[in-house]
């Protein structure tokens, strides 16, 4: 389904992010995994990837370093020829109640989580616009559409991400790019083993239960794909009916 494109993934050496390496290099499309931590560990699950028989390659970035993620888009092209599909999937918790939230965990995580979507969109559409073709696709969260106490920053940065998602299908759906959002619910990951309330949470959800990080890449896949050239603009929920 993938064969001949390549794929950026940032936040990609584990969790969703590596659920969604996965399911491409499995449908044969080479892999840049782009992470902050430790490059041996982004290597590791680059390695797990060429069982497929795809090129895949780690690269250490902070996503929300402008000029690092310039060079890194640099290096990526120099390595794999081109670019095709950019999945924005960096994302940071930094949970507090407002009165007691500090700046610091702010900026932290509407750097990481919604200044690495612009910083990486913006350093690889042109590429995309050269070919006249892309495929963008973010990361998003149903708290970005529904808010959760105690998550006023992730929230915030989530909903951003919406804002941006739909703007650039805007700017660019003429020039034959696609950008959509995903938007998980309470997905099995470590991130969100602690998330507040999660008992509550999923009692709340009609399918009365969690998520798993396959049912997330099976859409970021699908939206990869060509199957899916007429869909721009759109936030789909992976939540069990939770946000409905």
């Amino acid at each position: 389904m993938l064969k001949g494109k390549v794929a950026v993934i940032t936040g990609g050496s584990r969790g969703i992010g590596f659920t969604v390496a996965q399911k491409m290099a499995e449908n044969h499309a080479d892999i840049a995994l782009i992470d902050v931590g430790n490059i041996e560990n982004t290597q590791a699950s680059c390695d797990m990837l060429k069982v497929f028989g795809v090129n895949a390659r780690p690269y250490q970035c902070d996503v929300s370093d402008f000029t690092a993620v310039k060079a890194t888009v640099a290096q990526i092209v120099k390595d794999f020829g081109t670019i095709d599909i950019l999945v924005n999937n960096a994302g940071i918790t930094r949970d507090s109640l407002i009165f007691s939230m500090s700046e610091e965990n702010w900026d932290a995580v509407i750097n990481i989580n919604l200044k690495s979507v612009f910083n990486m969109t913006k350093h690889c559409s042109p590429i995309f616009l050269k070919k006249h073709y892309g495929k963008i696709i973010n990361v998003s969260s149903i708290a970005g559409l529904m808010g959760n106490a105690g998550q006023v920053n992730y929230s915030a940065s989530k909903a951003g991400i919406i804002g941006v998602t739909k703007t650039i299908a805007r700017e660019l759906g003429a020039r034959g790019i696609c950008c959509n959002a995903v938007a998980p619910g309470v997905i099995d990951t470590d991130m969100t083993k602690d998330l507040p309330g999660r008992d509550k949470l999923i009692e709340s959800v009609p399918m009365k239960k969690a998520g798993k990080p396959e049912d997330v890449a099976n859409l970021v896949l699908f939206l990869a794909s060509p199957v899916s050239d007429y869909i721009t603009g759109e936030v789909i929920r992976v939540d069990g009916g939770m946000a409905m």
